[in-house]
């Protein structure tokens, strides 16, 4: 079995072929079809060739930390990080997005200010603001986008259903072992000893932490009686 084949069968098992059930004109010709639920099938042969050109063009960075990578969507920012960590890109701290962050150098002080050469975004809709800032400064942008996404300002999309943490972890694998093999860091016949799993968006639940729900609910409701006490002495001392 090629390497192509393998990929495609690794996009399926994650699902990236799954779109939304809506469907915006410029990701037309990225759908191959529409399943019997009414959810828009993509074209998988399309995401794996732009997998292949978005890393051409991130390899092409003389400077790896000149590629910024964001996510605004939760599920997306564990994938995000791995991705800038095994390609030595940099990312945002956190799913919020700074505004100003590519414009505002006042900002610079504080280190917030970013000069990247290229931008990776995990969705379009909640990456818009990184996306316009990027276009404010001529910035090119490579998203990652599903059905129902605008592609405004995008360069290189990526057609893949962006709303499971399985098939975002997936694309953002694909691109950093494709990045690595052509930087010369991994053999093209050479399997990645790196897992996708590490790279999937993990919910701690209060059992892992040792912490039960009625801890929780007594540690909230405490916290909301304190800070009603010190709204009250607020008031008096206004």
């Amino acid at each position: 079995m090629s390497r192509k084949e393998q990929d495609i069968k690794r996009l399926i098992a994650s699902q990236c072929h799954i779109g939304t059930k809506q469907l915006q004109f410029d990701m037309k010709r990225y759908v191959s079809h529409r399943s019997d639920n009414g959810a828009y099938i993509l074209n998988l042969e399309e995401t794996w060739q732009h997998i292949k050109l978005a890393a051409r063009v991130i390899a092409a960075v003389d400077q790896p930390q000149d590629v910024m990578v964001v996510s605004s969507r939760p599920i997306g920012q564990r994938a995000v990080i791995k991705f800038a960590h095994y390609t030595h890109a940099s990312s945002t701290r956190s799913s919020r997005w700074t505004p100003g962050t590519l414009t505002n150098q006042s900002n610079s002080a504080s280190g917030k200010f970013q000069e990247p050469q290229l931008l990776i975004v995990t969705d379009p809709h909640l990456d818009k603001q990184a996306i316009v800032e990027a276009s404010y400064v001529n910035i090119p942008v490579i998203a990652l986008c599903n059905s129902d996404n605008l592609l405004q300002y995008v360069d290189i999309p990526i057609p893949v259903g962006n709303r499971e943490t399985k098939s975002i972890s997936m694309i953002y694998w694909l691109l950093a072992r494709e990045v690595k093999i052509l930087r010369g860091e991994l053999r093209q016949d050479e399997e990645w000893d790196v897992l996708v799993d590490l790279f999937y968006h993990k919910e701690i639940t209060n059992d892992q932490l040792g912490v039960s729900d009625n801890q929780v609910k007594q540690e909230g409701d405490g916290e909301e009686q304190e800070q009603q006490v010190d709204a009250e002495k607020a008031d008096k001392d206004w």
